[in-house]
């Protein structure tokens, strides 16, 4: 009998230390009652916004963007670029390589060469767009309200959030409308190897900048992006827009399953193939698991003389082996 007591007030102790750290919540709270103290807590948070802080970075990152464009569009200009027809696969070059990791068309034959055409500046800075809100702290905007609302660039949509001023010249420049920004820039006819390098770093310069600014700007200001499309919303939570497609159970206007967004997210890397000095002309599809991979940009900053990062020289593969002839 004193055994059995003591296993009994040791299983009662023991239950009494699993559930100490539970909480039991009782069914018969009123949402309805609570919902004016919750809207209360959204309008007094949304007075902490935006952070004075980090005004000065919003800008910052707002000026690195013209500035990444418009120098972007005088060097694609001396380095060409080509991009496939069926893919999104880009190459830094005169000639595409022959490794076959074309998607190709919907019902075509996968894992084919590239079929090559001129690449554009939205080829390498890849458009990232999201709805223009009111206010950070709005109403979620439903599936009806998608056209109410002005589609812009996820990073000044950012930048104006954070409280930078956003100008309409800030808007025009759109990576988008790549057409209108290269006819701001004049035509490149000859660059020395010395002015050619200078604008080489300092396209990289901007590029760390405005990469590194998105970061920061990110740990404040929430933004999310879908797990499934890469849909882009800035603000503490998605839209109600159906607009996702990847559910089979459902119709091509499906509803977004959102996470929190990162700096590749609002500001993509476009990865490309990277031909070293060891690899041959032409990249083949035998050496493909010996090739490096860089960033569209940094592969056309490297081979217009700029110092490349250290932090890229693992992708690059710079000290590897070459692939088979």
């Amino acid at each position: 009998m004193a055994l059995s007591k003591r296993s009994w007030k040791n299983l009662v102790l023991d239950f009494r230390d699993h559930t100490a750290n539970f909480r039991f919540y009782s069914s018969k709270v009123d949402l309805k009652k609570m919902r004016s103290m919750i809207l209360k807590r959204i309008e007094n948070r949304a007075k902490d916004y935006p952070v004075k802080d980090l005004v000065p970075v919003a800008n910052d990152v707002l000026k690195a963007r013209m500035t990444l464009i418009q120098s972007l569009s005088v060097l694609i200009q001396v380095v060409p670029v080509v991009a496939c027809k069926f893919c999104p696969e880009v190459h830094v070059g005169e000639k595409g390589h022959l490794i076959q990791t074309c998607w190709g068309h919907r019902r075509g034959v996968k894992n084919r060469v590239h079929e090559w055409i001129t690449g554009g500046l939205n080829d390498i800075l890849v458009p990232v767009e999201t709805f223009r809100l009111n206010s950070m702290f709005q109403k979620v905007i439903k599936h009806d309200q998608r056209f109410d609302y002005d589609r812009v660039s996820a990073v000044v949509e950012l930048c104006r959030q954070a409280g930078a001023d956003v100008t309409d010249e800030n808007l025009q420049y759109d990576v988008k409308s790549s057409d209108n920004v290269l006819r701001c820039v004049e035509k490149v006819e000859y660059l020395s190897p010395d002015n050619l390098k200078f604008l080489a770093n300092g396209v990289l310069s901007t590029w760390e900048i405005l990469r590194l600014g998105v970061q920061k700007l990110l740990l404040v200001y929430p933004a999310k992006v879908c797990k499934y499309c890469s849909e882009i919303h800035v603000g503490p939570s998605g839209h109600k827009a159906r607009q996702c497609g990847i559910f089979k159970y459902e119709s091509w206007r499906g509803s977004h399953f959102w996470q929190k967004a990162g700096v590749n997210d609002l500001v993509p890397q476009k990865m490309v193939w990277r031909r070293r000095p060891q690899d041959p002309l032409v990249l083949l599809n035998e050496g493909r698991e010996f090739y490096g991979h860089a960033p569209a940009i940094v592969d056309m900053c490297s081979k217009a003389g700029a110092t490349i990062p250290t932090k890229y020289a693992c992708m690059m593969k710079i000290q590897g082996l070459p692939g088979p002839l």
